[in-house]
């Protein structure tokens, strides 16, 4: 009898050891959810963040993603992330202003006067530690970027190369405070519309116009309808990648900077994936420039004196968000935009 209770304890002790082992083996799966399509750029960095993490943190952490809204809507996310039932999560800036108003600095309309620069700006670690930083008290832990892409507007009623032409027309802009005002400010109706809605709205001519990257405009078919493309670059669409605080206090500081690398190998395939995206379309293998010209897409390169007047059109709603945003911060970030334009 003896003898069984001694196997009998021996054989629970290892019982228990395998399965505390196998919990330890078990990897910590965690969801990171965005809103962009597989074959675009966004996507495939954030495909490179979670195997970077799965990568160095040998397996311990695996990061599944969920592309195309699969989790929901971006402010479904957001609010998901601060709640803590998703762990990550990609969101404009757009959106995230709506919590930080500091976030908005990169929407200002025609703040970037070129791609070199812009990167070099959010890039910038100064720069990011103090847009970062008013995320947590609003429920996110801010750790790098996603992009989609430069805005440009793309209509059915004519060539726009100034401001004044875009003049009462009906134009579907992103639900933000700041998009609002920017096209407000030069006599156009912003109208409030899902993204999914779009072809549809230009179809039915509820909208005249609509603002995206030229790329996002002909990969959901806009161009088929508004021949007329202006690359005005407004904007620079820029998501942050959000963490739960609860799930980022559970991560060791090794792991946490796991994750800031990570970060940065996701901005990295993002924009060049991009780039790639913008030389060949998915289907039909054409560039972006091939696709417009076959398909009698006009499109509008704007002059530097053009430019030059949107962006002075823009007055008012910098100095509004000036005040919103705070003037310290603000004239911190185009002193940034300045000094990095000169290198």
């Amino acid at each position: 009898m003896k003898k069984f209770l001694v196997s009998l304890v021996c054989f629970s002790v290892v019982a228990l050891c395998a399965a505390l082992s196998a919990a330890q083996d078990k990897p910590m799966e965690v969801k990171f959810g965005h809103v962009a399509p597989p074959f675009h750029g966004q996507s495939k960095g954030i495909d490179a963040f979670a195997n970077y993490v799965k990568e160095k943190t040998n397996g311990a952490i695996e990061i599944k993603t969920f592309p195309f809204g699969q989790l929901g809507s971006e402010q479904s996310m957001a609010e998901q992330v601060q709640g803590g039932t998703l762990e990550i999560a990609s969101i404009t800036t757009a959106i995230l202003q709506n919590y930080a108003p500091q976030v908005a600095l990169t929407d200002l309309p025609f703040v970037f006067p070129d791609r070199k620069t812009a990167y070099a700006v959010l890039d910038d670690p100064e720069v990011q530690q103090k847009i970062f930083s008013f995320l947590p008290e609003k429920g996110f832990i801010g750790i790098g970027w996603t992009e989609n892409e430069f805005r440009d507007i793309t209509n059915m009623v004519r060539e726009v190369r100034k401001p004044e032409d875009l003049k009462g027309m009906k134009i579907r802009v992103m639900v933000s405070p700041i998009y609002l005002d920017t096209f407000r400010e030069v006599g156009a109706s912003p109208v409030d519309l899902a993204f999914t809605q779009i072809y549809s709205a230009l179809q039915s001519k509820t909208i005249d116009a609509q603002e995206n990257p030229l790329l996002t405009s002909i990969l959901i078919k806009a161009t088929e309808i508004t021949k007329f493309v202006t690359k005005t670059g407004h904007i620079l669409t820029e998501c942050i990648i959000i963490v739960n605080p609860a799930y980022w206090k559970k991560l060791t500081p090794e792991q946490q900077n796991i994750f800031r690398e990570a970060a940065k190998v996701c901005i990295k395939v993002n924009r060049e994936e991009n780039e790639a995206l913008m030389k060949k379309l998915p289907q039909s293998g054409l560039s972006v420039e091939e696709y417009c010209k076959q398909n009698n897409v006009k499109v509008i390169e704007l002059t530097p004196q053009e430019r030059e007047a949107f962006k002075n059109a823009m007055k008012k709603v910098w100095e509004k968000y000036r005040t919103k945003i705070g003037p310290d911060l603000f004239d911190f970030f185009v002193a940034k935009v300045d000094s990095h334009a000169k290198k």
